[in-house]
């Protein structure tokens, strides 16, 4: 593995991970984990790690909140995102169940309404599907089906989209899914600061809020500023992050696209094709319409990425929104989606690598959109 790592060195990245996806994708994965998307000043923090800071923090600071889900204490959670917990705050707060998603989702929806504030971890978002009941027709619709006098102060979390070989039900985005669902609050964090200022955030908040993370991020280092050490870093749920400024086009990505994003804007910036902003969602629902439209007007032209399906997606959402907005007469061209394939997850390696938008796929859509013009 090493020697082919040293190789990849030479090469640049797109062309690198195309054909290690193709061949090995848990050695392309490897080989990302390695880099980190931004400067390498001050303290750097996997995303693992900073999920971790954040649920012990949150612990430390209220005795109401406590962690439940498959492998969460003994095992140290399937990812290793809940370490060391069980040792620091015991199993009463830190509490493996069995598996029975639609079980000990109930059990944690009802103690919410009863004053806790569980943090339910689902092994994969998939897995969460078993319990779709309890997280929507329970934890979102009681506080307005009691008038406001019932609050569900829950936090749902766990990895979603897709991974590596893991196949169709394993591999689905669910961000559409939850942010169409009215009394959720749903995020989806890209680097080691949105994971913890956001699970910080959602663990706070009085409302149900669904946290969309990612495997394949988990063992990638990001630089954390000052301010996101500290145990009162939050980051706004409803705010975007413009994560690089440009002129020419505006692209708008959440999850682990936001780095291919960043990537395919640094691209093109290099070979002088144009300034692209990058836009980092962070939040799904509530939707900052507000950062897109103002951006959408400075630059005329918008991209959406995501990893999801193409029908009824994120970028759906945002292309109906930007419609239905004065950001509309601004537009030079048509908002263009950028999604994952319209078909379950192939497993064989060299389709599952086709199945997701990357940077070489961004890249080229932007150069398409750049010359497109409305009306011509």
């Amino acid at each position: 593995m090493s020697s082919i790592l040293k190789k990849a060195a030479v090469v640049s990245i797109p062309n690198v991970r195309q054909a290690l996806l193709r061949s090995n994708p848990v050695l392309a994965n490897a080989l990302l984990a390695k880099r980190a998307y931004n400067s390498k000043n001050g303290v750097e923090m996997t995303v693992r790690d900073a999920l971790n800071s954040a649920l012990e923090e949150e612990m430390t600071a209220d005795e109401k909140v406590y962690l439940l889900g498959e492998e969460v204490g003994q095992y140290n959670g399937a990812y290793k995102v809940s370490k060391g917990l069980l040792d620091k705050f015991g199993p009463k707060r830190v509490i493996d169940t069995p598996i029975t998603e639609s079980g000990f989702c109930g059990l944690a929806v009802g103690s919410a309404f009863s004053g806790l504030k569980p943090v339910c971890e689902f092994m994969t978002w998939n897995f969460a599907m078993q319990a779709i009941d309890q997280i929507v027709n329970s934890a979102a619709k009681t506080h307005y089906m009691s008038g406001g006098n019932v609050n569900c102060p829950i936090t749902f979390r766990g990895p979603n989209g897709a991974a590596a070989g893991v196949a169709a039900q394993h591999s689905q985005c669910f961000a559409a899914w939850y942010g169409s669902v009215p009394g959720l609050k749903v995020v989806s964090p890209w680097n080691s600061e949105d994971a913890k200022g956001l699970l910080k955030a959602a663990i706070r908040d009085p409302n149900p809020v669904v946290v969309l993370e990612n495997e394949l991020m988990y063992g990638i280092s990001f630089p954390m500023s000052e301010a996101a050490l500290s145990k009162d870093f939050v980051v706004e749920i409803g705010k975007a992050k413009i994560e690089k400024a440009g002129t020419d086009i505006t692209i708008v990505a959440h999850s682990r696209s936001v780095g291919f994003a960043l990537e395919a804007a640094q691209l093109l910036e290099k070979e002088g094709i144009c300034s692209a902003e990058v836009i980092n969602l962070r939040s799904i629902r509530p939707l900052d319409t507000e950062t897109i439209i103002n951006s959408v007007k400075k630059t005329n032209r918008l991209v959406t990425v995501e990893g999801g399906w193409p029908q009824y997606g994120v970028g759906s959402e945002i292309c109906a929104q930007i419609m239905e907005s004065e950001a509309f007469d601004h537009l030079d061209a048509p908002v263009v989606r950028v999604t994952g394939a319209d078909v379950p997850t192939p497993y064989a390696n060299n389709l599952e690598a086709y199945a997701f938008p990357d940077t070489e796929v961004i890249a080229r859509v932007i150069k398409r959109t750049l010359n497109k013009k409305i009306g011509a």
